[in-house]
């Protein structure tokens, strides 16, 4: 091997591992996303790929990337979601907690 080849052989290694890891740590996230779902917003959405909603009015999760893209809920998070159904409390989430439930949500899309 040539030192260009190994070179190309070490970045090819490096970048392996550190795809690895991103998507471990966006696996992560999601698994967190999903824990504050099942903790906070269960009761009345589902919040998985097939079951219905308990509460009619509140819609599955995997339904919201149909009706916009999930990204967009951020700032509700961040600042309070006073919409949604008339029962639904108002939550503010942190940043980080923000995160995890959207990566969470895409993992329903």
């Amino acid at each position: 091997m040539t030192g260009a080849t190994m070179r190309l052989c070490a970045l090819l290694t490096t970048l392996t591992a550190l795809w690895g890891s991103v998507q471990i740590a966006e696996a992560a996230s999601a698994e967190r996303g999903r824990t504050f779902a099942r903790q906070n917003c269960a009761k009345c959405h589902s919040i998985d790929k097939y079951s219905e909603s308990t509460l009619r009015i509140a819609p599955p999760f995997r339904e919201l990337h149909e009706r916009y893209p999930v990204e967009t809920l951020e700032e509700a998070f961040a600042e309070g979601i006073v919409t949604g159904h008339p029962t639904m409390p108002e939550f503010r989430l942190d940043p980080d907690q923000i995160g995890d439930l959207i990566a969470f949500m895409k993992t329903l899309e």
